[in-house]
């Protein structure tokens, strides 16, 4: 059987971010809407290691970030890390939180698929996961 290469996915080719995330506030049953959310790419370089900001975003009403990197970028292999700020979010509903933040640390190993990484949130608590 033959395979042909499957395309690389871009936010040009797809109209949606190659990385993208959905908050479910599970205390209060809905979408998080107005979460900021920042994508960095982990690097080593002559200068030494780090995180470099590769996009920004919001969720919308539903929940969703779908434009987190900028048009036209081609997604690369490495380590990724979603930063969402849920301090905000929790104090506009009058809620204490545990985490100001929550940093999620991902493996691209496959640059040709979307990566789709949902959180499930609470004051006290979050999970995630490989979405689809």
């Amino acid at each position: 059987m033959i395979q042909t290469p499957r395309p690389t996915v871009t936010t040009a080719n797809t109209g949606r971010s190659p990385i993208t995330t959905h908050i479910l506030d599970l205390g209060r049953g809905c979408p998080a809407a107005d979460v900021d959310v920042l994508l960095d790419r982990r690097y080593e370089g002559p200068e030494g290691k780090g995180w470099r900001t590769l996009g920004r975003g919001t969720t919308d009403r539903d929940g969703r970030a779908s434009q987190l990197l900028p048009a036209g970028h081609v997604l690369e292999t490495g380590v990724y890390r979603l930063r969402f700020v849920i301090a905000a979010y929790f104090a506009r509903h009058a809620t204490r939180a545990f985490y100001p933040h929550i940093d999620v640390v991902f493996e691209v190993s496959a640059a040709d698929e979307h990566h789709h990484v949902p959180l499930l949130l609470s004051a006290h608590g979050y999970s995630t996961y490989r979405g689809s």
